[in-house]
């Protein structure tokens, strides 16, 4: 019995309807995969080709035919590390572009031609109707961004890049975790707001891609005060790698913060003399560390289920009082 025999009332028709689509979803999704494990590979072998060579990447070795070796293989990783990057880049965009379906093709066309006439009188409720219009690409979606983000993970683990992705650049910490989950449920859900209430498929479509991606651009710049930063102070700060710079500035003698713009401008020979001035005795630093990777997640994933779960609750109240 094939999967869409198995299928049974509104889901089975959503199937049917937008079969085309789903074919190609699902070839763009598995042609994706097979990229990532072949560029994963291909990156591995570059890898291991060059600490063969037993050249060095800063040349210091004086070698010409070396620094020519080390030259080859940067590109090639900055190349694939790019590659990778446009990847995280792309599942960010898949909510987006799942709330624009949702609202646009999926339920503001049906409601704006009247097809939706002919399910609600085959003992199909208005309620009914809509759940199986969310849960078809839900189901599907969750399933494929699953396995993207795992193998786009996975694909960026297998080779020693120099050029590795920060972990709190926007793109990166989007596309991995929870958040890629959070942020599907969130277009599907606005989708299935915005289709009801304008029912309009093109203007429906674009306001959902607007508010959608709005949502994420507000995000990526709110997010680092989602969590309270860690914060390192004193004459000289002690910077590490891997953590994310939320606020940088100067100390005075009674612990007020100044902004780090505060004698910028000043010439090196004078610096000292504006510091004691504005009695300025240190510095400090506010910053993020990889701990706080899961924190800041489940914070963000958080406030956008509720997003989620108003606009969906509002949706079905909305078209239950429409339809009666």
């Amino acid at each position: 019995m094939s999967t869409l025999t198995a299928l049974r009332g509104p889901a089975r028709v959503v199937v049917r309807q937008h079969r085309w689509t789903l074919w190609i979803a699902g070839g763009l999704a598995l042609l994706t995969v097979a990229g990532l494990i072949a560029l994963a590979l291909r990156s591995d072998h570059v890898a291991e080709v060059f600490a063969a060579s037993e050249c060095r990447t800063d040349g210091a070795d004086g070698n010409r035919e070396c620094m020519q070796v080390a030259r080859n293989y940067l590109d090639s990783m900055f190349t694939y590390r790019r590659v990778f990057d446009d990847v995280a880049l792309a599942l960010m965009a898949v909510p987006v572009l799942l709330s624009g379906f949702v609202a646009g093709p999926l339920i503001a066309r049906e409601l704006e031609s009247g097809a939706f006439r002919l399910s609600w009188t085959q003992s199909v409720s208005p309620a009914r109707w809509l759940a199986a219009k969310l849960a078809v690409p839900a189901v599907l979606l969750l399933a494929g961004t699953a396995v993207l983000s795992f193998v786009l993970q996975w694909a960026q683990s297998q080779a020693d890049n120099p050029y590795g992705s920060e972990w709190y650049s926007p793109q990166i910490f989007a596309g991995t975790g929870i958040l890629p989950f959070a942020y599907l449920l969130l277009g599907l859900c606005a989708g299935a707001l915005i289709g009801i209430l304008v029912r309009r498929t093109l203007l429906a479509l674009t306001l959902s891609v607007l508010v959608t991606g709005a949502v994420g651009v507000a995000f990526a710049g709110l997010r680092a005060h989602l969590w309270p930063p860690s914060t390192v102070s004193g004459t000289s700060l002690d910077v590490r790698e891997n953590i994310w710079w939320v606020e940088t500035g100067h100390l005075t003698g009674t612990g007020e913060r100044l902004s780090q713009d505060v004698c910028a401008d000043v010439a090196e020979s004078a610096r000292a003399r504006c510091f004691a001035d504005n009695d300025i005795t240190g510095h400090y630093l506010d910053y993020h560390p990889a701990s706080h990777f899961w924190p800041l997640q489940l914070v963000e994933t958080g406030i956008l289920l509720a997003l989620a779960a108003v606009a969906v609750t509002v949706a079905f109240r909305l078209l239950r009082r429409r339809t009666g």
